[in-house]
Formats: C-alpha cells, structure tokens, sequence
C-alpha cells in the first residue's frame, strides 16, 4: 500500500464525520427493524419505519447501509389458503348485506382467519372485529388451519366483552366458521350467525381492510401467543387505528 506513515497515523487520528455518525445511528435502528422482522424486510419497508421515527433518509441509503454489513431480506411464500368452502356443512344467511355500521359496540361481529410468515414457519391468525369502532376483540394464533382457531378467538372476545344475546357474527364460510363446535357456541351465546355469499371478500371488507393494512406503515397491535416461540415477536401494523379505535368507544362512552 502506498501510503505514508504519517498519513496513516492522521487517518487513524481523524474524527468521524457527521456523515458517518449518521449513518452509524440509522444502522443500529436497521439493524432493529431488521432483526424484528425476522430478516424479512428490504430497504424500502425500513425506510418506512425510520421515516415513522423521525429519520430523513432515502432507499439508496438504506440499501447502501444494509449491503456494507450483509443484511439481505428473505421473501417469504406470498400466498397460503385460508378458507376452504368446499365442504358439506350447513352455511348461515348473509345477515349484514355489506351493512357495516353498527349503533354500538357488541351489536355487529365480524371473524376472518389470515395468515403470517415467520422465520419458524406459516403461522394462522384469526381475529374477532366489533364493526362499531372496528376494534379487535378477541384473536388467536396457531400453526394451523384447524377450529380451534376460531373458537379460541370467539372466546376470548366473549371473556374481554360480554355481549348480549342480539349480537350478530359474521364470517366468510370456511369450514371452520362453518363447523358444529363453532355453531355450537354461538347458539349457546344466543349470538346469531352470518356468512358471507360464496367467494364475495367483499362481503367482509373491514376485516379484509385489516388484513391489508398488516404488512402497511408502523408496527405496532402485539399479539403475543402464550405458547411463546415465534408467535412471540410477531406484531400487526396497527397500533393506531386500535388505539384509535378503544378511544373512539371510551368517548361514546362516556355522558354528554
């Protein structure tokens, strides 16, 4: 190397620029969205979530940082089947017609199952949305498609809520929604059961609306399973429409 002595000894005395500050700091906040997305994300969702947090910075940045110290997002699968309609069980009268407004909490329900990768595998969401404030009320998560699902979620919305007997729930028609054990809760609840017509998403668009919204701006809504392992660190984009959303029903609430 052609280089001199005492230029060497400059260089090692030299102090980082502000430039290189900089970068130090938005490394170690890559590194954070990085490493909680289980390797996941690519420059432009960290991008996202730095601009959320304040930082001025560009893709071609991010992408530059996340090449100099090796950190490349894995793709995961970008479609897993969530409903299978094609079974024999009884299904349920459309009730709500795409009427999604609700006079208030507890009156209208509404149940649909999605899907999440992690780096232990496929994981399965279902969720129980209250169509007044459009706030989750009750969720489960499982390695599988199986009804439990379902009914763990309806069952923590029954414990969080307790709802009176004129509450309708709907749901596409899965077999899960569609099973004797789900059905046969809600029957015991006195809650009346709706499904939505075959192949119609639109029919359930809130919760639909939900499930796009997950992979979109900030991180935030922690559903932790109590089972611990990968479920553990997995978050939904939602903190704000729910904090929003619990805001919106203590407000109504509330006298005067």
């Amino acid at each position: 190397m052609k280089v001199t002595r005492s230029g060497y000894y400059a260089w090692q005395k030299r102090r980082p620029s502000e430039r290189q500050k900089q970068d130090e700091t938005l490394l170690k906040r890559i590194r954070h969205f990085f490493e909680r997305s289980q390797g996941t994300y690519g420059s432009l969702r960290i991008v996202r979530d730095l601009r959320d947090e304040g930082f001025r910075c560009g893709k071609q940045r991010v992408a530059r940082l996340m090449r100099q110290v090796g950190l490349r997002a894995v793709a995961a699968p970008r479609f897993r089947v969530t409903t299978d309609s094609k079974h024999a069980l009884p299904v349920a009268d459309n009730l709500l017609h795409q009427d999604f407004g609700a006079p208030e909490a507890n009156v209208k329900w509404a149940g649909d199952i999605t899907y999440l990768w992690t780096g232990e595998g496929w994981l399965y969401l279902a969720v129980v949305l209250d169509l007044f404030s459009r706030r989750i009320v009750g969720w489960s998560m499982r390695p599988s498609l199986e009804k439990t699902l379902v009914l763990n979620a309806l069952q923590a919305a029954l414990c969080q809520r307790r709802p009176e007997a004129r509450l309708v729930h709907h749901s596409d028609r899965g077999s899960q929604y569609a099973s004797g054990d789900f059905q046969a809760m809600l029957r015991e609840q006195g809650i009346r059961c709706s499904m939505s017509g075959k192949g119609n998403c639109w029919d359930n668009a809130p919760v639909e609306f939900l499930w796009n919204a997950k992979t979109g701006v900030g991180e935030s809504l922690p559903l932790h399973d109590a089972g611990g392992g990968a479920a553990g660190d997995i978050r939904i984009h939602r903190s704000l429409v729910q904090s929003a959303a619990a805001s919106f029903e203590l407000g109504v609430r509330q006298p005067g």
